[in-house]
């Protein structure tokens, strides 16, 4: 007789995997056992193929709701999920989306679609008590290039060569016009979202260096550092002091707002 284990991991062979003999001899009973099995294989591969499908709505809207669920079943048998939360199921899906045939007539579908997942994310974010210019100022000078700023949780920074972000505005406006050119650029994008709500913002690549490298939890130093890299006249200080009277910085060195009054 098979362990426990084996017979789950039988079970999960003809399930995820669609080999039915893989189980066979553990489902009895009626007239035809393996008709029970082929229901919850059914009802395994539907529901992952939902939550695909409900993690990239703006990507449906771009590709067609037909080859969303086209490439959302190839996924979900190509690529069963690795951990047991189903909300982070989907992450590779950018990516096997763009290799899908007829890719190429979208060559911004994986950009776009990586948004899309993000902003999932975003949409359930909310905002925490921001840092004022006096909790920066308290920093010693000498100490300032070591201090670690934290960022608002709703917020994301991605680098597209297409313009991504303003083709998720058309989305989330309805308000798509009947056609569309496209032009290859270097969009640096910050996204803040809270409580379902966004807001898209193209920097400069040094301040998106900058603010990047910060949300990244590098201390401010390093991220000037990259800054720098993008341009010699990037002014650190000006660009912190940006950051806080946008409210995106919510500590210093792990000291938020709210514990400093």
């Amino acid at each position: 007789m098979s362990s426990l284990a084996e017979a789950q991991q039988r079970v999960r062979d003809a399930v995820v995997l669609g080999d039915p003999a893989a189980a066979a001899a553990l489902i009895v009973g009626g007239q035809i056992p393996a008709r029970r099995l082929a229901i919850h294989a059914r009802h395994y591969a539907t529901s992952l193929m939902a939550a695909v499908m409900g993690r990239f709505p703006a990507t449906g809207w771009l590709v067609g709701t037909p080859a969303l669920e086209e490439a959302a079943m190839a996924f979900v048998r190509h690529h069963p999920p690795s951990a047991p939360c189903i909300a982070e199921y989907g992450q590779r899906f950018p990516g096997f989306l763009a290799e899908r045939p007829g890719a190429a007539r979208v060559p911004y579908v994986r950009e776009f679609a990586d948004l899309d997942w993000q902003l999932g994310r975003l949409a359930v974010a909310i905002d925490v008590p921001a840092i004022t210019r006096s909790h920066c100022a308290a920093v010693p000078p000498d100490q300032l290039a070591d201090a670690v700023i934290g960022i608002q949780p709703g917020t994301y920074y991605g680098r597209a060569s297409w313009p991504i972000d303003e083709l998720m505005a058309l989305y989330l406006s309805d308000a798509a016009p009947d056609q569309l050119a496209l032009a290859t650029c270097d969009a640096c994008i910050e996204v803040r979202g809270a409580r379902g709500s966004f807001r898209f913002l193209r920097l400069a690549p040094e301040d998106f260096a900058f603010r990047h490298a910060l949300h990244l939890g590098l201390p401010a130093g390093k991220a000037a550092e990259r800054a720098w890299a993008e341009d010699q006249a990037f002014d650190p200080g000006a660009a912190l002091v940006a950051l806080v009277d946008a409210g995106l910085a919510t500590s210093v060195n792990g000291r938020p707002e709210r514990s400093r009054r």
